[in-house]
């Protein structure tokens, strides 16, 4: 089935509501699709039934050229993200490819980016809801966070801040992750892969 030409792009930064949880590596990817809003120059607003905040607008060069863009930040917690995405795909007809989500990874050193379609969850709560209830076939901007240190558990680590030392440079990887998601919509995986993957 073919995509329409007007389809927009739902871009959906993964991460637990509250602001207790505001700068924990598991936001990265809100404070990502906050970042995006800023530059589209909009706020969020609550979404109808669909558990999340969401955003329209548009990205890319100014005018017909750009690109029609749902942020959401779904507001269900992290494990259970997969039921509000749906719901805002099914709102707006956006096709499965046209998905985006940004999400911390554990295996990616600190900062770093992989941008890809598709693929296993790799023990990501986040990934798991989604793809349980739409598929695996949607893309992935992936932040780093690095994996923990010692004998620290996963889940102690992922629910922490960004360490002082992280956080002097956080601002400036979120920012690139931000491009990332904007190139990707824009001009496509291939072009987005080959600029930010790293």
């Amino acid at each position: 089935m073919s995509t329409p030409a007007n389809a927009p792009w739902l871009v959906v930064g993964l991460g637990n509501p509250g602001p207790e949880y505001a700068m924990n590596r598991h936001n990265v990817g809100f404070m990502a699709v906050d970042l995006l809003a800023e530059r589209i120059g909009g706020k969020f607003k609550r979404a109808g039934k669909a558990q999340a905040q969401v955003l329209e607008g548009r990205t890319g060069p100014v005018g017909p050229a750009g690109r029609r863009v749902i942020l959401a930040k779904p507001l269900s917690y992290m494990n259970l993200s997969g039921g509000p995405v749906n719901a805002l795909r099914d709102f707006y007809k956006v096709p499965l490819s046209q998905v985006v989500a940004v999400h911390d990874e554990l295996d990616i050193d600190y900062g770093a980016l992989r941008l890809k379609l598709g693929g296993g969850d790799n023990g990501h709560n986040g990934l798991k809801s989604m793809t349980k209830a739409m598929g695996a076939d949607y893309h992935r901007v992936r932040f780093g966070i690095g994996r923990p240190p010692g004998r620290m558990q996963v889940a102690d680590f992922v629910l922490k801040d960004f360490a002082s030392a992280e956080r002097k440079e956080l601002g400036y990887f979120v920012d690139r992750a931000a491009d990332a998601v904007e190139c990707l919509v824009v001009e496509g995986l291939e072009r987005a892969q080959s600029a930010y993957n790293s």
